[in-house]
């Protein structure tokens, strides 16, 4: 009778694991999408995300090293390892997890992303692969009894609220191979992002996912998006342009409903000029954009009246040729992303500098 229940109890739970196997995913998980920052990897789906308005994370822009106190342990009796070098970071945190389609190496991962910054107007602060990253190379964020790995550092398993076996919690947790790490800064967006890529060695109910390459991107934004004065320098400003032909500035203000530039843009408008003075053969349209309070006519009308008032201030105060400066405003026609939200509401609020 003894051995009768525990045969029963013994498929009960393997029928409950095999119902829960990983499987290679065709859709993203429920409520995910991407970042308006940064594209994804074409062909490649999101199985787990997470994120918060407003939270600390620890990017780390330099190797793992071993702690100094050779007794101290994380949580899972790991030895601890921590990097040399962090940016503690305050803000609103997405993050999110992609399978990459079959035979995507984790190089090709990276230096695509990569791309995705440095076109953004971003910078690398740190890359490393494999054993460079310091720490145990081989593990995601799940673990016990070894050294910590750099997935553990970025993400801890206790964070992981997906569901055992499923293809978000198996892309975390299982064995890897071939990780690679990028940091990177997007101070136009005043945002910072880190990109961990692996490649799993997954088995039992992962077994779908073996063999596949992982993207983790997590995403730290400025909080709510107020803190717009970064300043942004005619180099900066050069190099996006030159990469992507237009950049988006937050440094140029307005009151509401109003279009009349405000003191604090001047730092902003100063680098502009230097923009202009650094290369005689550039013309930009300067473009007004909105978000959608208000009817779309009557905002297209207040964006061209911005724009009016940056051109007329940078040739005015800042001696530009206004032959090489051509004012639009388009109104709230072309988002960043959706104004759904007032973070979003104030991305889309900009004035851009377009090159023609």
């Amino acid at each position: 009778m003894l051995r009768a229940i525990l045969t029963i109890l013994t498929l009960c739970l393997f029928s409950a694991g095999a119902w829960a196997d990983a499987t290679v995913p065709t859709k993203d998980q429920d409520g995910a999408r991407d970042h308006p920052l940064l594209k994804r990897y074409e062909g490649s789906f999101i199985v787990a995300h997470d994120g918060k308005a407003f939270d600390e994370f620890v990017l780390p822009v330099a190797p793992l090293t071993p702690g100094t106190d050779p007794k101290r342990r994380d949580q899972h009796n790991n030895h601890w390892f921590a990097p040399e070098k962090t940016l503690e970071l305050e803000g609103r945190t997405t993050r999110l997890v992609y399978i990459l389609p079959e035979g995507r190496s984790t190089l090709e991962v990276v230096r695509n992303y990569q791309d995705e910054v440095e076109a953004a107007g971003g910078k690398v602060l740190f890359m490393c692969k494999r054993e460079e990253c310091g720490g145990d190379p081989g593990r995601s964020s799940s673990g016990g009894g070894g050294e910590m790995s750099l997935a553990m550092v970025l993400y801890p398993e206790e964070r992981i609220t997906d569901a055992a076996f499923s293809n978000g919690h198996c892309a975390m947790t299982e064995g890897i191979k071939d990780q690679r790490y990028l940091a990177a800064e997007l101070p136009q967006q005043q945002a910072h992002v880190s990109v961990l890529a692996y490649t799993l060695k997954a088995g039992n109910y992962c077994k779908a996912l073996d063999g596949r390459t992982v993207a983790i991107v997590d995403f730290v934004e400025a909080k709510g998006r107020e803190q717009k004065m970064v300043k942004v320098d005619a180099a900066q400003m050069a190099r996006t342009i030159a990469a992507t032909g237009r950049i988006a500035l937050y440094g140029i203000l307005f009151d509401v409903d109003k279009a009349t530039v405000k003191p604090e843009s001047t730092a902003a408008l100063t680098e502009i000029a230097a923009l202009l003075k650094s290369d005689p053969t550039l013309k930009l349209l300067v473009v007004g954009h909105t978000d959608t309070a208000g009817a779309f006519d009557y905002n297209r009308q207040l964006s061209q009246r911005r724009a009016d008032a940056v051109v007329a201030a940078l040739v005015r105060d800042h001696q530009a040729d206004k032959a090489r400066l051509l004012p639009v405003g388009v109104s709230f026609a072309a988002p960043v992303t959706s104004n759904a939200s007032e973070e979003g509401r104030a991305q889309n609020r900009r004035v851009e500098l377009v090159q023609y």
